[in-house]
């Protein structure tokens, strides 16, 4: 896949009732399977390297008798290499509980396939592609579609916010209402991180955020740790400054002595807490979720 993502416009469940929906295969090394066991699992996409499944949570009640609920998708990090799809569990339980129907989505990384950040793109696409195709049987809003991710998985969300075209596909395919992002992977050109997990040093230019800020993006919240090894810091800052030069929303958190992986509820849970409350803050005030009554008890 050397000049653009060839995404095919079919998903791999296009069926009209949420019981016809694919079931995922079972997840291989049993610690995952015992922390997903709580998901709904389905195919969002077959594609040329297998099935990959997406694990869903829904709001308690969900049903057609409620309105449609905003959808959160977010996307593991581990710099396309690693498959950590239970990174984000912990989210997924807190915005279900807020009345977002959430998942956290299984993309290629190259420790599983024959992956590049470009398939990984390819994928998030088609994420985002099976939830507007199935939005009346999951009952959710197409138009309150939230990206969210860590590392190169914020790389992924964050490409979907800005680059106006990928592959054959238009921004009002893929484009979300918003996104927030952890230690974000903005910028994949030469002077930024991750170049080399590109094809080419072309496309790694060609799909990096930095370079598509224009006007009329998402609304955008980066949390970033000020001693982050794996992205500096000043990337991240830069990328949001311009961001918002651009007269589009964006919010920039930075987090003393804080590293690449200090949101996760396992390495920092007062971290986890002051992140997961400023995004909500952040949803509540765009209008995509309601005021928490629970805010205070958080």
């Amino acid at each position: 896949m050397k000049n653009q993502i060839a995404v095919s416009p079919e998903i791999s469940a296009s069926r009209t009732v949420l019981e016809e929906l694919k079931k995922a295969p079972p997840i291989g090394e049993a610690r995952d399977r015992e922390l997903l066991k709580d998901a709904s699992s389905f195919v969002y996409y077959a594609s040329p390297d297998g099935e990959l499944p997406a694990h869903f949570y829904f709001p308690p009640g969900h049903g057609k008798d409620r309105a449609p609920a905003p959808a959160i998708v977010f996307f593991h990090g581990g710099l396309w290499d690693a498959s950590m799809p239970t990174q984000f569990i912990p989210h997924c339980h807190h915005f279900s509980a807020r009345g977002a129907v959430t998942l956290t989505v299984e993309y290629r990384v190259r420790n599983k396939y024959p992956a590049t950040p470009v398939t990984g793109l390819e994928d998030a696409i088609m994420a985002v592609v099976f939830l507007k195709k199935n939005a009346e049987v999951l009952n959710i809003d197409p138009e309150r579609i939230i990206l969210a991710g860590a590392g190169s998985g914020a790389h992924l969300a964050l490409a979907l916010a800005t680059i106006p075209q990928i592959g054959k596909m238009s921004s009002e395919e893929f484009r979300p209402a918003a996104v927030f992002a952890y230690s974000a992977i903005v910028n994949t050109t030469p002077k930024g991180v991750g170049s080399e997990h590109f094809p080419t040093p072309r496309e790694a230019k060609q799909y990096s955020p930095s370079e598509h800020l224009g006007r009329h993006l998402p609304p955008c919240h980066l949390f970033h740790g000020k001693v982050d090894r794996v992205v500096p810091v000043n990337l991240v800052e830069r990328f949001a400054k311009k961001y918002g030069r651009r007269k589009n929303r964006c919010e920039f958190m930075p987090f003393e002595g804080a590293g690449h992986t200090f949101f996760n509820y396992n390495s920092h849970e007062r971290n986890f807490e002051i992140t997961t409350r400023a995004a909500d803050y952040f949803l509540v005030d765009l209008g995509i979720l309601e005021p928490d009554p629970l805010a205070g008890e958080f």
